[in-house]
C-alpha cells in the first residue's frame, strides 16, 4: 500500500519530533507541534495505517510510537530535506581544516570535527594507495649501502621504506637511481606500477642493476603488494553520551565491533562519491545492526580516494548528518586538489 502525502506528512513528524525528544510521540503532541491541518483522531487513523505497514511501533502500551528502521529508510529517502548548513558551520568547517599541515593532520582534523560536528562515532579512511598515483619519489642516502625511499602520492600520502643497498653506491649513482625511478614512475597510478618497476630493472645500466633490483624488491613489496589501508576513529564516547545503548549489553559488541580495522574498512572505504545511509538491519555486520552508518567518497575533484562518514543510532538526525558529513567531504577534496 502506498502512503498519501498526509500519512507521509504524519511519519515525517514522527521521525522529526521522536530524534529531537527521545520520547514516544502521541497524536496531540503531533497536532499540537505541526501544523498538520487536521483532528488528532484523524492523526491517530493515520498512525494506526503507518503502525500496520510497519513504519511506526509502539514501545509499549499506552505510550506514543517510534518508528522503525523501516520508517526511517522511507523518511531517509523520501521525506528528509537535507538541511542547508549555516554561515557559521561553514566558516567552523573551513576554519579547523585550512591551517591543516600535511596529510596526517587533515585526516585527524577532519575525523574529529565529524565527532564534533555530528555528536556521533567518525571514521575516516586514509586515501588509498590503491587509488592514488606517484607525484614523485625520492632516495635519501643515509649512508654509502642504505638509502631512504619516500613516495609522495598524489593524494599527499607520504611513505617511507628503508633499504638496505647489496654495495657501496655512490652519490652520484643514487641522483641517476632517483631519476630514473621518476621518470618511469611520476604520475602513473600504482596500481599500474608492477611492469614498470620490473622495466626498470630490466633497462637500467649494469652497473646500476644490483641497486635497482634492491629499490625494486622493497617498491613492489611495500608499496605496491601490500597496499596498505589505514583508518582514524573518534567520537566513540559519543555512544555512551545518547542513552541508546546498555553500557553492559548493546554497546560493548558495538565498540568491539569499531576495534577491527577490517570492518572499519569495509563499512567506510567508499569507492563512489554518493552518499550512502545505512539503517540498522541494513548493516552487513550483525554487531551494528542496533545502529545507523552514513558515508561517502572524498578526493579531489571528481576523483574519490578514501571514505568517511558517521555511525550512531537509528536514532539520528539525519538531514543534518548528510549535511555535514557531505559539507566536510567536499572541503577535504578541495584541499587534497590544492596540495
Amino acid at each position: 500500500m502506498s502512503l498519501d502525502d498526509r500519512k507521509l506528512e504524519v511519519l515525517r513528524a514522527i521521525v522529526q519530533d521522536y530524534v529531537s525528544t527521545q520520547e514516544p510521540v502521541g497524536s496531540k503532541a503531533l497536532v499540537e507541534r505541526h501544523q498538520l491541518g487536521v483532528s488528532p483522531a484523524t492523526v491517530r487513523n493515520d498512525m494506526a495505517v503507518l503502525e500496520d505497514e510497519g513504519y511506526i511501533r509502539q514501545p509499549h502500551t499506552s505510550a506514543g510510537r517510534v518508528p522503525t528502521d523501516r520508517g526511517y529508510r522511507l523518511f531517509v529517502d523520501k521525506l528528509s530535506r537535507v538541511k542547508p548548513l549555516s554561515p557559521a558551520e561553514r566558516r567552523a568547517i573551513e576554519r579547523f581544516l585550512v591551517g591543516a599541515l600535511d596529510l596526517d593532520d587533515v585526516v585527524h582534523r577532519t575525523v574529529r570535527l565529524l565527532a564534533q560536528l555530528t555528536r556521533q562515532v567518525a571514521v575516516v579512511q586514509y586515501p588509498s594507495l590503491t587509488r592514488s598515483s606517484v607525484r614523485h619519489l625520492e632516495l635519501v642516502p643515509v649512508s654509502t649501502t642504505r638509502v631512504l625511499i619516500v613516495m609522495i602520492a598524489d593524494t599527499g600520502r607520504v611513505e617511507q621504506r628503508l633499504v638496505d643497498l647489496p654495495d657501496q653506491v655512490p652519490h652520484d649513482d643514487v641522483t641517476e637511481l632517483r631519476r630514473l625511478i621518476n621518470e618511469k614512475l611520476a604520475g602513473r597510478r600504482l596500481v599500474d606500477a608492477p611492469p614498470l618497476v620490473q622495466a626498470l630493472v630490466e633497462e637500467v645500466a649494469p652497473t646500476l642493476r644490483a641497486p635497482m633490483i634492491a629499490l625494486a624488491t622493497v617498491l613492489l613489496e611495500t608499496l605496491v603488494e601490500r597496499r596498505e589501508e589505514r583508518v582514524m576513529l573518534a567520537g566513540t564516547a559519543n555512544l555512551a553520551r545518547t542513552g541508546v545503548f546498555d553500557l553492559q549489553g548493546s554497546l560493548r559488541p558495538i565498540l568491539e565491533a569499531l576495534e577491527e580495522e577490517v570492518i572499519l574498512l569495509k563499512l567506510f572505504g567508499a569507492v563512489e562519491p554518493s552518499m550512502r545511509v545505512r539503517i540498522g538491519d541494513e548493516n552487513e555486520i550483525e554487531d551494528l545492526r542496533g545502529t545507523s552508518i552514513v558515508t561517502t567518497g572524498y578526493g579531489p575533484g571528481a576523483t574519490v580516494v578514501g571514505g568517511m562518514g558517521v555511525l550512531g543510532p537509528t536514532r539520528m538526525d539525519y538531514p543534518g548528518t548528510i549535511a555535514t558529513v557531505r559539507a566536510v567531504a567536499r572541503y577535504v577534496g578541495d584541499l587534497l586538489a590544492q596540495s
